[in-house]
């Protein structure tokens, strides 16, 4: 456990200011967008396969104006599907950059917090802002509605928004590289705070902790004594 409590106020402005520096360079979540990208590609495909189905029965009772129209609107509930497909491609391997960066970055941000709380009950009547994240505001659901919903005619609009999100993740993957790669962390305890977050965060098993070496307890004489007792005779004949 991280105990602030004799930390001195120096140190733990330092390690508060450090929930800023974690979350800006955090990928964007994209939980919400995912679902929905999901949910219109399942919507599609069941509009593909109630088309083509439309289309099949016009054939068959040679309508063939109505097999025409249903053919073409197949065609594009297929593109919708595909296109919603390419779109949970991309946003389930944001939400795995984000997952790797809550893991590296797990251990930073629970001792900025827990450095927060310190100073505030440190400092009762100082007015203190409340601890906020950096990172890039995450989608409205305006906007998440609109990735589901979006007609043909939009299909250009949403794969843009599908290209800058692949953009920033490339940034993301580009600073989680960066930081994981980072050289041992300094001597300085704030410093290495700071930094070891970034070191050895995909180890199986958390860091061991220091203990002070146990007391040494010497047994009183009764302890011995009656130890004494318990213990059989010497084997002399084995020991000759």
């Amino acid at each position: 456990m991280f105990d602030v409590r004799a930390m001195p106020d120096g140190r733990l402005w330092l390690l508060r200011d450090s929930y800023a520096v974690q979350t800006a360079w955090a990928p964007r979540h994209t939980g919400k967008e995912l679902r929905l990208a999901r949910l219109g590609a399942f919507d599609a495909a069941l509009g593909v396969i109630r088309a083509a189905a439309e289309a099949d029965a016009a054939r068959k009772a040679s309508i063939h104006d109505r097999a025409a129209r249903h053919e073409h609107l197949a065609a594009s509930y297929r593109a919708m599907r595909d296109h919603y497909q390419q779109q949970e491609q991309t946003l389930t391997q944001a939400m795995a950059d984000r997952r790797e960066w809550e893991q590296a970055t797990a251990r930073s941000r629970r001792r900025a917090i827990a450095a927060d709380a310190e100073l505030r009950r440190r400092h009762p009547h100082q007015k203190i802002e409340s601890l906020s994240s950096a990172e890039l505001a995450i989608a409205s659901d305006t906007g998440c509605e609109q990735l589901h919903t979006a007609p043909d005619e939009k299909l250009t609009q949403t794969a843009t928004r599908i290209r800058d999100l692949a953009a920033q993740r490339q940034a993301s993957r580009t600073e989680i590289d960066e930081h994981s790669g980072r050289t041992l962390p300094s001597r300085d305890p704030v410093r290495r705070d700071l930094g070891y977050a970034f070191l050895g965060w995909q180890a199986s098993s958390p860091d061991a902790i220091l203990q002070p070496p146990r007391p040494e307890i010497t047994p009183s004489a009764r302890i011995l004594q009656h130890a004494a007792e318990l213990d059989p005779e010497p084997d002399h004949e084995a020991a000759d």
